[in-house]
């Protein structure tokens, strides 16, 4: 089983982060525990948290280097089953909404609000208030971060031409899908940026 699972790992590329869960198709959980406890300490993958592993992307001078928390964050996904989406501050700031950067790595989940160890790094988990879509593209679930975290009030001709401009149509087929999810206005500005981007 080692073999089968460094063949998967290999094929995802270094800096990916896993859990147990992500071979549960090879074996019963103790013997996928087992092999993957083998691995780390060959050196082949790293445990970098409870339940977490790396195949850590490599530096010449620094070696092993930390993954990054979106890939962390993935993985936690995968182990709890909560669907997470870019905090709305984080989601903000990507779409150049706001220049304040979140100094922690923070995350909307489905989930219960907490806060993750691992690699070194602190992530902050909160329960969202707005929708948290499944099976949607990060960017997709970036606006409706961003829209909660704005509200209401700061929506305006030029943000939603803002978001009309970063998403794509399989972003805009999520959106509308997700409109019963949604408050009421959060659901209209969906429909706006539609306009937009067919205007």
């Amino acid at each position: 089983m080692p073999d089968r699972i460094m063949r998967r790992v290999r094929a995802k590329g270094r800096g990916w982060v896993f859990t147990p869960k992500h071979f549960v198709d090879f074996g019963t959980r103790g013997s996928v525990d087992m092999a993957l406890s083998r691995l780390a300490k060959t050196g082949l993958i790293r445990r970098i948290g409870r339940g977490l592993y790396d195949y850590p992307r490599q530096h010449a001078k620094l070696g092993a280097l930390s993954p990054d928390a979106d890939s962390i964050a993935a993985a936690l996904s995968t182990q709890t089953g909560d669907k997470l989406a870019p905090s709305g501050a984080a989601a903000a700031n990507r779409l150049g909404l706001s220049t304040q950067v979140p100094a922690k790595a923070s995350y909307a989940t489905s989930g219960s609000t907490r806060t993750k160890q691992a690699a070194g790094r602190s992530l902050t988990l909160r329960h969202s208030r707005a929708p948290v879509i499944n099976d949607a593209p990060d960017s997709a679930n970036a606006i409706v971060q961003a829209l909660a975290y704005l509200g209401k009030d700061q929506i305006d001709a030029n943000v939603i031409q803002r978001f009309a401009r970063r998403i794509d149509d399989r972003d805009m087929k999520a959106l509308l899908q997700a409109r019963p999810l949604m408050s009421g206005w959060m659901g209209d500005v969906v429909l706006k940026i539609d306009a937009v981007r067919h205007g």
